[in-house]
């Protein structure tokens, strides 16, 4: 691939991650638990490495012309983040002496992350509103793998910034529990916020 279009969809990957939304809040949950940072993120980037190959494909256009199919996919990720959302505004993650306990649980955190990311109709719909458009015919490498490789300029970038959130969050909320509560219940009601502006936007389309 030319090294200028690559740098042009880095570019617009980077400003994209950095905007706020479930991913973000999901970082900081996990970053006041400790152990959980590593596979809360690796769940997330899991949930879009099968994104990228899923579009890589071409099954991702296929799934995109089924109105059906996509409107499953949005009505089960607004449940599952109005879950996971509900589950964090209610029981913040607090640091406390014991949260080194957090590493019995990591396959939770993966599978969360996973789903959190995976699961997310937005996801997938701006993979396959972006990725093409940085994308020529011609090229030594074909239509999929340079999807392939966008895709994992996205992933990369979801990983550096992801684990910073974390990161921060869990070394800024350490010795400040009360703001820690408040950070995690906000984490928790941006992910209902998220999915209440999915589901609104899904009865919109269906009235439409």
């Amino acid at each position: 691939m030319a090294a200028s279009l690559l740098t042009a969809f880095w570019v617009v990957s980077f400003s994209l991650v950095m905007v706020p939304g479930a991913d973000w809040a999901y970082a900081i949950s996990a970053g006041m638990r400790g152990g959980a940072i590593a596979p809360a993120i690796a769940g997330m980037l899991c949930g879009y490495l099968m994104i990228t190959l899923v579009v890589a494909a071409g099954i991702g256009a296929l799934v995109a012309s089924v109105p059906v199919v996509l409107t499953i996919l949005t009505f089960v990720g607004a449940a599952y983040l109005l879950w996971v959302g509900g589950g964090i505004l209610t029981r913040p993650s607090v640091p406390t002496a014991g949260e080194g306990r957090a590493s019995n649980t990591k396959l939770g955190w993966v599978v969360r992350g996973f789903a959190i990311s995976g699961m997310n109709p937005k996801a997938l719909l701006l993979f396959l509103a972006l990725l093409p458009q940085f994308t020529r015919q011609g090229q030594a490498w074909p239509i999929s793998a340079q999807i392939s490789a966008l895709g994992f300029v996205q992933i990369a970038n979801c990983a550096v910034v992801y684990s910073l959130v974390a990161v921060g969050s869990k070394f800024i909320l350490r010795t400040r529990p009360k703001v820690s509560r408040m950070v995690g219940q906000f984490s928790g009601a941006a992910m209902i916020l998220v999915a209440v502006l999915l589901l609104l936007e899904q009865f919109r389309a269906l009235r439409g």
